[in-house]
């Protein structure tokens, strides 16, 4: 855990580290002024999300020297420049909850984030202390979401979140997976549970999403959190050195990354992404997918055929 000693260090640190141009001229994250923020409404209560928000899964797995909490901290200011509030983590990304939280430490004053985590144990017991740990490693009094990951004992953990929902321990609650061959069973889970969010893969890529989680989750009225929007960045390799086609500047996209990311904003369903980054150049190219137009079905029709004609 980051001490005082480190907490002052990070503070000169930072004063000597190359700043962070958040919406300067040779940054990604330059935009027209006119552009909105895309936000879309949590079924469950109509709370408005910004779209992109910051999944931490290897990239806040670090150890806590100054450079490298000074490294995640750029990272954090443009997220939030670019209108982000969804941090999500989990206990079992290594150090990543640790590591959010002492970067929202060292801002003078805290940043208002909806931060959100999970919990991955089996028995009730082990699942209140994980979810307590939680809580001190990121610094918050109350998260916003908690999810069962990949559906860890999740009749075991449902039944205490549900209660700590109702006692206002922590404001929605859901469910997550990574994992294909799990998809049947969280969709019978959904059909019958009363969840806020529901957490799973999907991208231009890897669109098994379509046929029936997406579909669902609109139907019940659940919110969903997108992960691995590039698949674990493999899709980049594909649209490498390519020219952007015509329909990016229609959806104001100038990179690929925002591509891709609009692309998974088309469907209505998809409420908020959740890209990885500790590259704050990175993150700052993420941001921009945070503004703008969002395409209709016959643009993303023709993002679609781009794609597969890589």
């Amino acid at each position: 855990m980051i001490d005082r000693r480190q907490v002052l260090q990070l503070g000169s640190s930072l004063l000597a580290w190359p700043a962070v141009k958040l919406f300067a001229a040779d940054t990604p994250t330059t935009r027209s002024p006119d552009l909105k923020i895309i936000q879309r409404a949590i079924p469950s209560s109509g709370e408005l999300l910004p779209v992109i928000g910051m999944g931490t899964s290897r990239t806040f797995d670090t150890d806590d020297s100054v450079q490298i909490l000074s490294q995640l901290k750029d990272v954090m200011q443009v997220f939030l420049a670019g209108g982000g509030t969804v941090i999500d983590s989990s206990p079992m990304y290594g150090n990543a909850e640790t590591r959010v939280g002492e970067v929202l430490q060292t801002f003078e004053q805290r940043p208002e984030i909806f931060a959100a985590t999970k919990v991955r144990t089996t028995g009730k017991e082990q699942g209140v202390a994980q979810m307590q740990e939680s809580a001190r490693r990121m610094g918050v009094e109350q998260f916003d979401l908690i999810a069962i990951h990949n559906l860890q004992d999740w009749r075991t953990q449902l039944q205490t979140l549900t209660r700590w929902k109702a006692e206002g321990k922590v404001k929605y609650i859901g469910i997550t997976t990574s994992h294909g061959r799990s998809h049947l069973e969280l969709l019978d889970i959904m059909r019958r549970e009363p969840l806020d969010f529901v957490q799973f893969s999907y991208n231009i890529e890897d669109r098994t999403a379509e046929q029936e989680l997406l579909p669902l989750a609109h139907e019940r009225g659940i919110a969903t959190m997108i992960n691995r929007p590039y698949q674990r960045g493999s899709l980049f390799a594909k649209s490498k050195g390519r020219t952007l086609p015509d329909v990016a500047a229609e959806l104001d996209c100038d990179s690929w990354g925002q591509f891709y990311l609009k692309f998974i904003l088309g469907h209505p369903a998809a409420t908020c992404i959740i890209p990885a980054t500790s590259n704050a150049r990175h993150m700052s190219d993420n941001m921009k997918a945070n503004f703008g137009r969002v395409p209709d079905a016959q643009q993303r029709a023709e993002m679609l055929r781009v794609f597969q004609a890589l």
